[in-house]
């Protein structure tokens, strides 16, 4: 009866810590040989972190990453498949090697590469064309590469060149349900075969983006054998005998609440630590959206590695100041109260002589709004200047999206914890986070929303209700739909109108907006590329 034991390692790896990665795959090694594993399968391009972007533009980079394998495969201690990148004959692959024996004995290279989404890989690699197939312990194992099984050809044609289970390397970046479309999506491939498939997720922050791991291994029926936990690193062994794959752990499903949160967390928690900042600042408004911030960055980070400022103007609730130190009380994180009105008077004084050819000073306008916001980027800056600290921005994604928020003030900062969020799931995320343990007073989260930068204002003066606006947005942004269809599905046409010129006209913000973690099909970021200058009309008859 042959046996064959895979071990899947889901590893959390950084972009260009090549000597790192590799140190993180021989651990993955010696603790699956301990486990009695006969080969070890790491992600995509596990070797050098993904994705790579325009490092893989230069020759020295697969120079390191080839030294690297070499000496990898000397050192493991039983066969692998290794993600990494490879220079051959003037041409750039994705690739996937068998190290064993001390050697790279066979490369697969990845066929189908992607350019939707946050993908870009034709602009780095030359597909490769033909299938990759080796023999284990008398079980011929295929391989793929995450794209790969999103189309039915590669695969077949692992099954055709002999394969009875299919090895799938992946780096594939979280998003709201992606795990259900990837069961979906395998499974289709393993009907289509009859193959079995092991699936191994990368797992970790990298700028923008989450890997959320969740690797898991289909029988050759469909059936889910193996489900291994999101957003940590884990280690199975995936065990076939005489064809069959045995069943293993499976992870419970998480909610889409749940799933959100914890990608939130860790990307914080990698941006900082891979990045080497000591801690991070966030200024407190007793607002929603940097409630749920702080809380976000203190289950990433630990209490002692963020530090909260609230800088009242004349206009700041009483209550969202009692509430800000209700909330540093229950998380025992650091906090400083900056009162900013003499800073306003002062800019007063400063401007006036500038202002006075203008005519007569309205009693209140957008001047006097964003002044407020400025104040406070700029004493937050300071503090960040003084600590090294890096400031956390609270925006969510509904405001960014129709230009919410001041350039210089509030989107001041190295890192948009929410900027993904939608302003009602804001909302789904902080009930959710009081589950675990109440740490968002009751008061943030009941309470109109407000940016209390004039008297009695609130968010829904200036903006349609926000179970409108994301509706909105969510529609002409995710799916593409142009104002005339969006009108029929039932919004109310004044507000199509009103949100899609905002968030056409603010296109320029958002250019200047710091990098914040994607949760959504569809981000402000590497996969949202609009251009700022654009008369384009828009379908609305």
């Amino acid at each position: 009866m042959a046996t064959l034991k895979i071990a899947v390692a889901q590893i959390n790896c950084t972009v260009g810590d090549v000597a790192g990665n590799a140190a993180r795959i021989l651990a993955a090694a010696e603790n699956a040989k301990t486990l009695g594993a006969d080969l070890l399968l790491t992600p995509e391009l596990a070797l050098c972190g993904y994705p790579p972007e325009d490092l893989l533009l230069r020759p020295d980079f697969y120079r390191a990453c080839a030294r690297e394998l070499l000496a990898l495969a000397e050192r493991l201690p039983l066969p692998a498949i290794v993600g990494h990148p490879e220079a051959q004959d003037k041409a750039r692959y994705n690739a996937a090697s068998l190290l064993r024996n001390g050697r790279i004995e066979a490369t697969y290279r990845k066929r189908r590469l992607p350019t939707y989404e946050v993908f870009d890989e034709a602009r780095y690699f030359k597909a490769g064309t033909e299938p990759g197939v080796f023999e284990i312990n008398g079980v011929r194992c295929g391989v793929n590469i995450c794209a790969d099984v999103w189309e039915p050809e590669p695969a077949q044609r692992a099954r055709e060149a002999g394969a009875e289970v299919l090895l799938v390397l992946n780096a594939s970046p979280y998003h709201m349900n992606k795990q259900a479309t990837r069961h979906a999506t395998l499974r289709k491939r393993v009907q289509e075969t009859g193959v079995a498939a092991i699936y191994a997720n990368l797992v970790g922050g990298q700028d923008e983006l989450v890997f959320d791991g969740a690797s898991f291994v289909l029988d050759a029926t469909g059936q889910l054998t193996h489900q291994l936990p999101a957003y940590t690193e884990a280690l199975t062994i995936v065990e076939i005998q005489d064809g069959q794959i045995l069943p293993g752990e499976l992870a419970p499903a998480q909610s889409c609440e749940a799933a959100v949160y914890d990608a939130l967390v860790l990307g914080v928690s990698d941006y900082l630590g891979k990045n080497g900042f000591p801690g991070v600042l966030i200024g407190l408004s007793g607002g929603i959206d940097s409630a749920l911030t702080l809380a976000i960055a203190v289950d990433a980070l630990g209490a002692e590695r963020v530090r909260a400022v609230m800088m009242p103007s004349p206009w700041t609730a009483q209550m969202s100041i009692d509430d800000s130190r209700e909330m540093v009380r229950r998380l025992g994180v650091q906090y400083d109260e900056i009162p900013i009105a003499a800073a306003m008077e002062q800019f007063a004084v400063l401007l006036a002589p500038t202002f006075a050819p203008l005519g007569e000073k309205p009693a209140w306008d957008t001047t006097d709004e964003n002044l407020q916001a400025r104040i406070r980027g700029m004493l937050l800056m300071a503090i960040s200047n003084r600590t090294g600290r890096l400031v956390l921005t609270t925006g969510n994604k509904s405001e960014m999206a129709v230009g919410y928020a001041t350039l210089y003030g509030d989107m001041a900062g190295g890192f948009a914890v929410i900027k993904d969020v939608f302003k009602t799931f804001v909302y789904r995320l902080a009930h959710y986070r009081n589950t675990l343990s109440e740490v968002i007073p009751a008061n943030i989260i009941e309470r109109a929303p407000s940016a209390e930068l004039k008297p009695g204002q609130l968010d829904q003066d200036s903006l349609p209700p926000y179970a409108v606006l994301d509706a909105i947005i969510e529609a002409y942004m995710e799916r593409d739909q142009s104002p005339r269809e969006i009108i029929a599905s039932g919004l109310p046409e004044a507000d199509v109108k009103r949100v899609v010129g905002l968030l056409k006209k603010n296109e320029y913000k958002r250019r200047q907006a710091p990098p914040g973690i994607r949760v959504s099909r569809r981000a402000f970021g590497k996969d949202w590329r609009y251009p700022i200058t654009s008369r384009y009309p828009d379908e609305l008859n």
